[in-house]
């Protein structure tokens, strides 16, 4: 294995459609210019600096979570949070690798 694939992500594709399977929410934490210009259908759009105080409502939701935003940065960490907050979720990266398997 060479240097580079030490920070090569993962293919998600599987981990994906399993949890799209689960039932899963989408949840996009990109901006509302970001959201207006496209989202997948039956997003949830919560922008990433208010996931902390959206966490009840998040947990609520009862089912597992897919976070998605422009490139993975910031699902990323919106996912970190959630999972350190007991929520099943995973990071989904752009939005549009989720949108693909709709």
């Amino acid at each position: 294995m060479g240097l580079f694939n030490l920070f090569r992500r993962k293919n998600m594709e599987s981990e994906i459609k399993e949890y799209l399977a689960k039932g899963a929410v989408i949840l996009d934490v990109r901006t509302q210019m970001e959201w207006d210009a496209g989202h997948s259908e039956g997003a949830k759009h919560i922008v990433l600096n208010l996931i902390p105080l959206k966490l009840d409502e998040i947990k609520g939701l009862n089912k597992p979570i897919i976070a998605v935003c422009k490139s993975g940065g910031r699902s990323g960490q919106a996912t970190q949070f959630l999972a350190n907050n007991g929520v099943d979720v995973i990071n989904g990266g752009p939005w549009q690798n989720v949108d693909q398997y709709l």
